[in-house]
């Protein structure tokens, strides 16, 4: 037989004359802090997470379920007022025009529209003297030219004041005509967007147009643009002439701007920044600041500098900016600068294998490879072709499409290739792809395939290598 088992406590409970009870809560609390001391740490994470989680779909769930509380305080005081006998639209609804009493109007009929239903059913019976409450009217297009009232309604609406049938023929038939007159207006865009004809390209004015205006100064810039191109001019002349300001002040004639830090950082020493922009503002008409900008290029720009430049970077920037800048204006200042650039790069292009190589040292006329790699990305080969050939075009000095066609033509017959994609790195010795079965179409690679169409279109769309 076992013994009896012994009670370890005793719970009690003693009341006081005032009638206040006494338990034994204290411990109870700290027994429930022993409890949870006694878990795990990997429970109690696991509470603590899930209690988080709660939290944050509450803060989430908050912003729609006071919305959905908030519309239907509005349905109540919609209903409200209309137990009280006021008769508000609902939300969501639009109010009907209710004409003066003793005027029916007529329902409105057209080719495109279905006979308006009787105004005795759009009207709900209401006392003599009890207000409408309503939302405040949506904006309409109004036109002052036009003989109809500006609140006749289309596609079947009741006119608050139209009551003539032959009135109404005539109104439908004049918002057709409109209608059509909008449409066309509208030009579809190889994009797909429909865009305004007022905004669309005006054809080259004749011979006497040119000598009735001056070119490039109108007189009024408003009434050859509409008012939102206009905007939209300035806003853009706005935020460059905004960005200028702080690179002519606090990084003028260096490579770039940190805005932060009101200072500049050097790559090449060249004033890319400047040069990137020449062709900018000739475009966006800012001519004050293109002058002074002319004027660093032509006494303070020079290319005789002990400097090494990254071949593909100074090509697009440097000597395309030039030649930008050389068939806007037609000075030339800039070509003869694109021609000196030109001639400091050709030594990058003398390797075993014609592949040139990423560096040049455009004062010791030396180029290299990069300190981290004996290979040149394809990218950066394959992405000067535009450049090179334009400054032989207008030089007549084949020098230079020579040497970027000799690397397109090894390009094309390299093997390695899969369904027309490249690697990353080619060999400058060799002239082989390295890292064979590395593909990709983003950085060291994206270049060549967007220079392969503009060489097609750069040629007449005639050649097929």
């Amino acid at each position: 037989m076992y013994p009896p088992p012994r009670k370890d406590f005793i719970a009690l409970t003693l009341s006081d004359p005032h009638s206040h009870s006494y338990n034994n809560g204290k411990h109870r609390r700290q027994s429930c802090w022993r409890k949870w001391k006694q878990l795990s740490r990997l429970q109690r994470s696991l509470i603590l997470f899930l209690l988080a989680l709660l939290l944050i779909l509450v803060l989430v769930s908050y912003p729609s379920v006071t919305e959905q509380w908030r519309g239907l305080s509005e349905k109540e005081d919609w209903l409200e007022l209309k137990d009280r006998g006021l008769h508000m639209v609902p939300p969501g609804l639009n109010p009907v025009l209710r004409p003066p009493e003793g005027n029916v109007p007529a329902s409105v009929a057209g080719p495109h529209l279905e006979p308006a239903e009787d105004p005795q059913d759009l009207m709900e019976p209401r006392g003599p003297h009890i207000p409408v409450l309503a939302r405040p009217p949506t904006k309409r297009k109004s036109f002052s030219n036009k003989r109809h009232p500006p609140g006749s309604q289309k596609d079947g609406n009741v006119s608050d004041t139209v009551s003539d049938p032959k009135q109404n023929h005539e109104v439908v038939r004049e918002e057709a005509g409109e209608e059509e007159e909008e449409e066309k207006k509208k030009i579809v865009s190889w994009r797909g967007a429909m865009i305004e004809a007022e905004l669309a390209t005006e054809p080259p004015p004749s011979a006497n147009e040119k000598e009735a205006v001056e070119p490039r100064a109108p007189a009024d810039p408003s009434a050859t643009v509409p008012q939102q191109a206009t905007d939209r001019l300035e806003a853009v002349r706005d935020a460059f002439k905004h960005a200028w300001k702080a690179y002519k002040e606090y990084a003028w004639g260096h490579d770039e701007l940190k805005p932060i830090s009101k200072s500049f950082s050097e790559w090449f020493g060249l004033g890319l920044t400047l040069i990137d922009s020449l062709d900018t503002m000739w475009i966006l008409g800012l001519k004050e600041e293109f002058a002074e900008a002319r004027s660093w290029v032509e006494k303070e720009l020079s290319f005789d500098k002990n400097v090494d430049v990254n071949l593909f970077e100074t090509t697009i920037r440097i000597l395309g900016g030039l030649l930008s800048c050389y068939h806007l204006t037609g000075d030339q200042l800039f070509l003869d600068k694109a021609q000196d650039l030109g001639s400091r790069l050709m030594p990058a292009f003398k390797t075993p294998s014609k592949i040139p190589f990423s560096d040049v040292n455009i004062g010791k006329g030396t180029a290299h490879p990069p300190r981290w790699t004996s290979d040149s990305t394809l990218a950066e080969v394959t992405s000067i072709q535009l450049e090179f050939r334009e400054l032989s075009h207008l030089t007549q000095d084949p020098q230079y499409q020579d040497a970027a066609n000799e690397v397109m033509r090894l390009v094309h017959k390299l093997p390695g290739k899969h369904d027309g994609l490249v690697p990353m790195f080619i060999n400058t010795n060799s002239g082989q792809f390295s890292h064979k079965g590395v593909f990709t179409l983003g950085a060291r690679a994206d270049s060549y395939y967007e220079y392969l169409l503009k060489q097609w279109i750069q040629g007449g769309k005639t050649e097929d290598e």
